[in-house]
């Protein structure tokens, strides 16, 4: 096929061999590999959608034949002509389509980067000799990675310049780890999206960048304290899975680095980081439910690793060193986890384990802080993450207070042992996110920065609120609820629903800049806190996976129909919206209760689940089958096709829908979403919308560049106030 695309439409195309897609009625869907006619399409046809051609693939388990007409869409190196017109069809579909709002994208677009402080920088924080930080210059996309030694009123000097090294890509992503003297720097860097970075190097005191470079690593990389040695991990090249850690020498060629782990179990990731003592390179190796560490004396880096407790079924921990002893929080007898000690050196027997937080049925044990006389515990009840400071020396303990009814805190910057200050970060739906300087001793206080809205913003303005759903099955769901004052619950509000439920990861209530323009017009928007992440308790991950995931769905559907019997929406003004297993969520739904939603907004949705997780070659699928079930075991091959959302579209009515993806995706291949709409398009039986966009530069994340995301989040919103006929 040879196709010549604009950026806003077609001109006129001639195809020639395999017609893979059509636009428009002079074309027939139907076509298949032996037809080679040469068709042509022309700028009359841009309003007719793409429909791509049913090209039948047989796919055989357990006796059971699947057929996928639209298989043919994937393509690994994604660079087949066929293919990569397909997307630029729907692109230019979407953009036709959609061009009578190009006015309301750009007023939305102006409004949220108007909003932005673009001149801004992090809170510096001090580590040895050096304030470190992060700052943005007005109107460029990327941070520049900066530090100022001994004082802030010192000489600024530029570590990595991420808008200088970002020319030239339309898609960039870095990050920087200093070595211990404070005189080297790596630095990694993604070009793609695909999370394959290249590492580099910078002597900080000539401003030399080396010669050498590490290829197909993950970001992190760690240095050992002689200042010359960084152990990095490599991915395999096929499924992108992290396995080996390596150690490279400054100065020397990266082909003669050491191998110093191979993982081979392949539902086991590899994750480096080091201890805040500096004394240890930590080695992770993480399945969904089972950790391994192994540790390196960082003061001797070409010492071989040793385990500090060999993987177990089912138990997961994580530690952190404190001179003559460790800390792990563990879920060993503890569902929710507990806190341990252990003296360094008999830590691989866990009857030496001594007990310092006892396990309990209603707070989650997420993660510690440590300190020389204090420890800071994050902890999780009743879906709130708070943190509690307990007194090392006299055990006492106390709980920083948070105002708001749902919000979202978190522990920073806290890189020191000797000091009584703890940094941490607080926002909640009508709180900007905010940065906080707490003494642990005098309870005091003191705010360093709080996200400043440009413009201004005034939280009495808006409301929020935290209420309860009852699901299917008796359940109460936690909803977080923002809107704004006076909004009158009437059922005639346009109302967001967003979910995820997946991974026990838990969706917090936070602040979101460009909400405000969703809000201004009336928007209710609601974060539901549904079973499969773990607000309420590591029970509530165990109750929404595997051969319980449907109830991850139910509950959403549960929270949809509350919502609207509270007045805050409509079948008519209510919208999902998902992304990733958020994706898969919201396309469940939307085969589930289509009736109950006005639109779809589904970002890099995983919704090929059976497929994907059948094909072990697929990045992340080994790591996976103890979240989703394997299907190559027929109980879950069963169970996941009662919601597979690609298996289930049906020949009915649906919402509209907007689909988003990447080309370069490497967490949900771009080749899902586009035969879950190739088979939407094909079945649907109604005249809703149906526009699927792919950013043919970014990943799973988007696109990279402050502002340049901006106009995928008003894409979304133009097409949300479009169907409410708001401007």
């Amino acid at each position: 096929m040879q196709a010549k695309f604009s950026k806003l439409g077609f001109s006129t195309v001639i195809i020639t061999s395999t017609l893979l897609f059509s636009c428009g009625d002079k074309i027939n869907s139907q076509n298949n590999s032996e037809d080679t006619s040469t068709e042509t399409m022309t700028s009359t046809d841009i309003l007719t959608p793409p429909m791509a051609a049913k090209v039948p693939q047989k796919l055989e388990e357990h006796g059971q034949t699947r057929i996928d007409n639209y298989y043919w869409l994937r393509d690994d190196s994604r660079t087949k002509p066929e293919m990569l017109a397909y997307l630029n069809a729907e692109n230019d579909y979407v953009n036709k389509s959609l061009a009578h709002t190009d006015e309301l994208q750009t007023k939305i677009y102006k409004e949220i980067r108007g909003r932005i402080k673009e001149d801004d920088a992090s809170v510096p924080y001090k580590y040895q000799n050096y304030w470190y930080y992060t700052r943005y210059e007005e109107g460029k996309e990327y941070p520049i990675y900066a530090r100022k030694k001994e004082t802030l009123e010192g000489k600024e000097e530029i570590l990595l310049n991420g808008n200088e090294r970002a020319e030239g890509n339309d898609f960039y992503s870095g990050r920087t780890s200093i070595s211990e003297g404070e005189n080297m720097m790596a630095f990694a860097e993604d070009t793609t999206g695909r999370r394959q970075y290249t590492v580099r190097f910078k002597n900080l005191a000539t401003g030399e960048v080396l010669a050498e470079t590490l290829k197909n690593v993950e970001a992190a990389m760690v240095w050992a304290n002689d200042d010359k040695t960084i152990f990095y991990v490599k991915k395999d090249p096929e499924t992108l899975r992290s396995h080996q850690v390596w150690s490279h020498t400054l100065g020397t060629n990266p082909e003669t680095d050491k191998l110093i782990y191979e993982e081979k179990d392949e539902s086991y990731y590899t994750y480096i980081g080091k201890s805040k003592s500096n004394k240890y390179i930590m080695i992770y190796l993480s399945s969904t439910l089972n950790t391994e560490v192994h540790l390196i004396d960082a003061d001797k880096p070409t010492s071989k690793p040793t385990v500090f407790l060999k993987r177990e079924a089912k138990h997961e921990y994580s530690i952190e060193h404190q001179d003559d002893h460790f800390y792990i929080v563990t879920n060993w007898d503890a569902q929710n986890f507990r806190l341990m000690k252990v003296k360094v050196g008999q830590q691989n027997d866990k009857k030496n384990w001594e007990e310092v937080i006892a396990h309990r049925e209603d707070v989650l044990l997420e993660d510690i802080e440590v300190f020389n006389d204090f420890m800071v515990l994050s902890e999780r009840k009743e879906g709130l993450l708070q943190l509690r400071v307990r007194n090392q020396k006299d055990n006492s303990e106390h709980y920083i207070e948070f105002e708001d009814p749902a919000y979202m805190a978190y522990t920073s910057q806290n890189v020191e042992f000797d000091t009584k200050n703890l940094r941490f970060g607080y926002t909640s739906m009508t709180t900007p996110n905010s940065v906080y300087d707490y003494d642990m001793q005098t309870k005091e206080k003191t705010l360093k920065k709080q996200q400043e809205v440009v413009g201004g913003y005034e939280v009495t303005n808006f409301v929020s609120e935290r209420i309860y759903a009852t699901a299917k099955d008796g359940t109460k769901i936690p909803i977080s609820l923002v809107y704004k004052k006076g909004t009158q619950k009437d059922g005639k509000n346009p109302l967001v629903v967003y979910g995820y439920g997946s991974y026990g990861a838990s969706m917090d209530a936070y602040f979101s800049v460009s909400r405000l323009s969703l809000l201004e017009r009336g928007f209710v928007y609601a974060i539901v806190h549904i079973r499969g992440g773990e607000e309420m308790g590591r029970q509530w991950y165990e109750d929404g996976k595997l051969l319980k995931k449907k109830n991850t769905f139910e509950d959403f559907i549960a929270c949809t129909e509350f919502l609207q019997s509270e007045g805050f929406g409509s079948p008519k003004t209510t919208f999902a919206a998902g992304g990733s297993a958020g994706g898969l969520l919201v396309g469940a739904v939307a085969n589930m209760r289509p009736e109950l939603y006005k639109g779809i907004l589904a970002a890099v949705p995983f919704v090929d689940v059976v497929t994907t997780m059948l094909d072990e070659s697929i990045p992340l699928t080994t790591n996976e089958f103890d979240e989703w079930g394997n299907p190559k075991n027929k109980e879950y091959y069963d169970y996941m096709m009662t919601y597979s959302p690609y298996d289930n579209v049906e020949a009915k009515e649906y919402p509209n829908f907007l689909i988003t993806t990447g080309l370069h995706d490497s967490q949900v291949q771009y080749w899902e979403p586009a035969k879950w709409v190739a088979k939407l398009r094909e079945l649907k039986t109604d005249k809703n919308k149906l526009y699927f966009k792919t950013n043919m530069d970014a990943g799973h994340g988007g696109a990279s560049g402050r502002f340049e995301a901006i106009k995928e989040t008003a894409l979304e919103y133009a097409f949300m106030l479009d169907l409410m006929g708001k401007n």
